[in-house]
């Protein structure tokens, strides 16, 4: 929202300083983003207000003229090549060194005398690009003929431009006239309302038009009047200058007038040549099936039946809040026009909008909620300036169609209410100061306010509502800092988010990035990865208003997501790549609420790295994946156990799932290479899950402790001969189950080995062990004893045999 300060000013006197203001607006009303100074580059010595007294032909050139000024410190004389030039002008003069906007190269210069064909200038008078108010040097800038000569130009012209961020709920906060309110509210000044008068004449304008509304529930009040005899022309100089200001192009004074009540008010307006109104109706409905409108940008829109339409007799002719037709615009040949202000649904708008891919001045208005009751109040405005600029005669009446209407509300605020949202007492006079500026109607009772909020804040519908007003405008840094009285609640366990938290910093930890990913999806990235047969995740639920088709559906499984940004990210990433996601699978179940089921899902891949960071030429394997996987449980307090599974999307023989004793926590495996080729990867890559519903429920309430041995472990290596067939995981979780008195006994797998040298069938597992007791240091005797025993259990268990022997 841009709020210009002379503007303002119509409304209420504003003689706080620039930054004074913006801080009283971010602190009560809405952020001040920024400000931009009009003429802040203007030197108030060099560049002031004149008075054109003469113009004459210059001696050598047929296309410049001699003007003679008056600065009010005496007459210059200048060469000018302006065509407008005339006697009687106010203009804007300036002399040597001031800094002016260069006409040919755009760029800051200073003002250089010199001979012009012969004759000498005291300075220059300027146009409005010289000054950069606009790219606009075909003739000079004319001020108002009340330009007192002699004032600099920055206190005629000069001018604040403010940009500011509105709340969502607060439509009238999108005028300039909402902001007076604030304004006047803040300082205690009067608020003057812009001038509303005109005159009705000729025939009545329901004879002229009709209007029905088809659809109530998208459209709640539409008006409509009529102006005759009007003359299309350019608008004056005043309120083109204030269009282009605020950033909008003039185009006619007709187009203009809405253009500008709409930025005055907040309410937008829309003006339709009545001659191309067909049958002299209006109808506000739903679009059909199949139609279709070319809109004023040229661009032909498709309609689908939510969409509501404003139609004449024979079609439509605008999209409601969004954009008008190019079938019923005003052009240089209109005589009559058709005002339509009207009130819509915000949501219906929002949609509209958003589907069309169309965001306008009037649907950012009309999504956040004006209040019904605005049509008419804004009807008047724009009647006054129709008269008054384009010469038009009224015609008697208004239309107003309003099946809408509500009753409206009263709200019943306490003293005591106030006290204890606040935690101060206001008195009710200042109470009732602070409303009736606002707007709002007070009537008191004892100790009750009943309060009745003005048509243009809908947004008001409880008494802390009321009380937040209140509260904002008598100020926020009024209220008193205190101690926080009274107990904090104890904290409530959430085991499950608990659990999510550790597993996001131990997932970082082991060298994986977080990812974010949306929630919503579409049917196609699910069935990369869900088995068909999968009901449970092949039925996801659809939103009902999906912003874009591929983000219409609840995802059933974060896999799609995970590979997808894996995908992304390996196109510009050498090297390993590690990512993960904590986040929700959301799956249908008898209820009104998916189940959101609460999922650690990661991706690996890449080339493995030496010790100085170089690409070795090996892959990441499904170990490594595993390693992740066991170091997670193991950093929870949980041994895992691994089964070989073979799911929709993994590569047979390389997947496991984990579990930990009779639950089953997640998934590892490789990506199978026909599913990673729908999300272009070209290489192994390894995916894993923890389902953290499932492993919640298995973590010991706290971590097994075992005191570290005070006596040094022994270290072997040992080489196993098993069947191929047989899992690693089985052959150590024998290893590490072994006891032998007070040793301990532990190991890891360091190679797997399968190839020649070995018999049909077999493999080679080498695994690195380690003794340790509590209470000796061990010998070798006492190890070779041990390991015997574990060798024998090996072989009765699985058949191993140590290899070589």
């Amino acid at each position: 929202m841009k709020l210009l300060l002379s503007w303002l000013r119509d409304y209420v006197d504003v003689d706080l300083p620039v930054p004074e203001l913006a801080r009283r607006l971010i602190d009560a009303t809405a952020e001040v983003e920024g400000w931009e100074t009009i003429g802040a580059d203007w030197d108030p010595e060099r560049i002031k207000v004149a008075e054109v007294v003469a113009v004459d032909p210059h001696p050598n050139a047929d296309r410049l003229r001699l003007a003679t000024v008056e600065t009010g410190a005496g007459q210059q004389q200048v060469v000018c090549g302006a065509p407008n030039i005339a006697v009687g002008q106010k203009v804007a003069f300036a002399t040597e060194g001031a800094t002016l906007i260069d006409g040919r190269t755009g760029e800051p210069a200073k003002l250089k005398l010199r001979p012009i064909r012969g004759v000498e200038s005291a300075g220059m008078v300027l146009s409005e690009k010289e000054l950069g108010l606009s790219d606009n040097h075909e003739g000079i800038l004319v001020l108002p003929d009340d330009a007192p000569i002699g004032k600099p130009l920055v206190e005629q012209l000069g001018d604040v431009l403010f940009d500011i961020s509105t709340w969502a709920n607060r439509a009238d906060l999108l005028g300039v006239f909402g902001f007076a309110r604030e304004v006047a509210a803040l300082t205690g000044n009067t608020l003057r309302h812009p001038e509303d008068s005109y005159t009705e004449s000729g025939r009545p304008a329901a004879g002229l038009i009709s209007v029905t509304i088809e659809d109530p529930d998208l459209c709640r009040r539409f008006t409509a009047s009529i102006i005759e005899n009007v003359t299309v022309g350019p608008s004056p100089a005043w309120l083109q200058d204030r269009l282009l200001r605020m950033g909008m192009r003039p185009i006619n004074n007709v187009v203009d007038i809405t253009n500008y009540v709409m930025l005055e008010t907040g309410q937008p307006l829309h003006a339709f040549d009545y001659d191309l109104v067909r049958g002299k109706q209006i109808i506000a409905r739903r679009a059909k099936p199949g139609e279709k409108l070319v809109t004023l940008d040229d661009i032909e829109r498709d309609l689908d039946s939510d969409m509501l339409l404003i139609c004449d007799a024979e079609g439509p002719v605008s999209i409601a809040g969004v954009m008008g037709g190019g079938n019923s615009e005003v052009n240089e040949n209109t005589r009559t026009v058709l005002l339509e202000i009207a009130n819509f649904k915000p949501g219906s708008i929002r949609r509209t909008s958003a589907l069309l891919k169309l965001r306008t001045e009037a649907s950012a208005r009309f999504e956040k909620g004006i209040g019904a009751e605005t049509p008419l109040h804004v009807q008047r405005r724009a009647l006054h300036l129709f008269e008054q600029i384009t010469g038009g005669r009224v015609a008697k009446g208004i239309v107003d169609v309003y099946p809408g209407k509500q009753q409206v509300p009263t709200i019943t605020v306490t003293e005591a209410r106030i006290e204890q949202v606040l935690g101060i007492a206001i008195a009710i006079p200042e109470v009732t100061r602070i409303l009736e500026a606002l707007g709002f109607t007070v009537e008191h009772a004892d100790a009750t306010l009943r309060v009745t909020p003005p048509y243009w804040r809908p947004d008001v519908e409880i008494a802390d509502d009321v009380i937040e007003d209140i509260a904002r405008i008598h100020g926020y840094e009024d209220l008193p800092a205190t101690t926080l009285r009274g107990s904090l609640p104890p904290v409530e366990p959430d085991p499950l988010r608990d659990l999510r938290e550790r597993t996001r910093d131990l997932a970082a930890a082991l060298g994986y990035q977080e990812i974010i990913t949306y929630t919503m999806t579409d049917l196609e990235r699910l069935g990369r990865v869900v088995d068909p047969s999968d009901s449970l995740r092949t039925e996801p639920l659809s939103v009902v208003n999906p912003v874009a088709a591929r983000h219409r559906y609840l995802r059933t499984t974060l896999r799609s997501s995970v590979l997808e940004t894996y995908a992304t990210n390996r196109r510009h990433t050498e090297g390993p790549l590690r990512l993960y996601e904590v986040a929700f699978e959301y799956l249908t179940v008898e209820a009104e609420l998916p189940h959101e089921r609460t999922v650690l899902c990661a991706a690996v891949g890449g080339m493995r790295l030496d010790r100085w960071g170089r690409e070795t030429g090996d892959h990441l394997d499904f170990y490594d994946a595993k390693g992740a996987v066991e170091a997670l449980l193991d950093h929870l307090g949980v041994a895992g156990t691994y089964e070989p599974v073979a799911p929709y999307g993994f590569l047979p023989g390389h997947t496991a799932e984990a579990w930990v004793g009779r639950e089953p926590v997640g998934i590892v495996g490789q990506v199978h290479p026909e599913t990673a080729v729908k999300f272009d990867i070209d290489e192994p890559v390894f995916l894993f899950e923890l389902w953290l519903e499932n492993l919640v429920r298995v973590l010991p309430e706290r971590p097994a402790y075992t005191p570290p041995s005070r006596f040094p472990e022994v270290r072997q290596d040992l080489a196993l001969l098993v069947d191929a067939g047989l899992p690693a995981g089985r052959v150590l979780e024998i290893v590490r189950s072994h006891r032998s008195g007070t040793v301990r006994v532990a190991g890891d797998i360091f190679d797997d080995y399968r190839g020649t040298g070995l018999p049909a069938g077999k493999k080679s597992l080498a695994l690195a062990m380690r003794y340790q007791a509590d209470d000796r240091t061990l010998t070798d005797a006492d190890v070779e004893r041990i390991q015997t025993g574990l060798l024998k259990r090996l072989e009765k268990e699985v058949g191993a045999a140590l290899r070589g022997t």
